[in-house]
């Protein structure tokens, strides 16, 4: 099956990095596109801005959209077998995130800190869509992904095979008291429910971001990103 992706930015890097487009609508001027699409053996075909819109369901294309296959899925034995030797695992778990704008931010950053792997469940939960590959400015096609029936299973799942499971809740130690030196499942909650329940029961660590002003809470995709890059700094102390 396929669809749509757009955002000249978007097209452009998968492009650049070769990945399977068909073939581009294209109702703006730009030579770089036209370019590399010749180089790489891709057909262009000019069109309009409304018939664009018709294709992709919004008007945010930027006069361009490109034909894709739908994108590749991985096993989490996959992910996990992915795992350098001499290296620790980071496996991002989102549970039921809603809004494909936090699913591509998630990604962008997962790519951005070198992660294992980001796995979603296959139902209640944003996929892999044209607008989280837009948000994602290309990781969508550098990051594992994976969508599972039953996140609870899959926890279970990594667990045997050496995994710590630290979720990410408002009551919960300080993140910067734990050193990360272990394979980790981190756990981002639905944007409005947070983590469920079973899930959380399964957790080995909880841990919280401080917030002192007079905001309750953060955004999805930001308290996932700087959780990703306090890993990767315990990880990768700067010598």
């Amino acid at each position: 099956m396929a669809q749509y992706v757009y955002g000249k930015n978007v097209v452009k890097q998968m492009l650049r990095d070769g990945s399977k487009i068909r073939s581009i609508c294209l109702a703006a001027d730009d030579k770089e596109i036209v370019q590399l699409a010749e180089k790489n053996g891709i057909s262009v075909k000019k069109t309009d801005r409304k018939a664009l819109t018709r294709m992709t369901g919004t008007d945010r294309h930027q006069g361009i959209a490109a034909l894709i296959e739908d994108y590749r899925l991985y096993t989490v034995d996959e992910m996990v077998n992915s795992v350098p030797a001499s290296e620790y695992g980071l496996i991002i778990m989102l549970d039921e995130l809603e809004d494909p704008h936090n699913l591509g931010a998630v990604l962008r950053t997962a790519d951005a800190i070198g992660a294992t792997g980001v796995i979603f469940k296959k139902t209640h939960a944003v996929g892999l869509t044209p607008t989280v590959a837009k948000v994602s400015a290309g990781a969508i096609d550098t990051v594992k992904c994976a969508a599972v029936t039953n996140l609870s299973r899959t926890l279970e799942d990594l667990k045997k095979k050496g995994y710590w499971a630290v979720a990410a809740d408002m009551d919960g130690q300080d993140y910067r008291t734990l050193n990360y030196d272990f394979n980790t499942v981190l756990i981002i909650g639905n944007e409005g429910k947070g983590i469920s329940r079973l899930l959380s029961e399964k957790c080995d660590y909880t841990v919280s971001l401080p917030m002192v002003g007079k905001i309750s809470s953060l955004n999805a995709s930001v308290s996932a990103g700087i959780l990703m890059y306090s890993i990767y700094d315990r990880r990768n102390p700067v010598k």
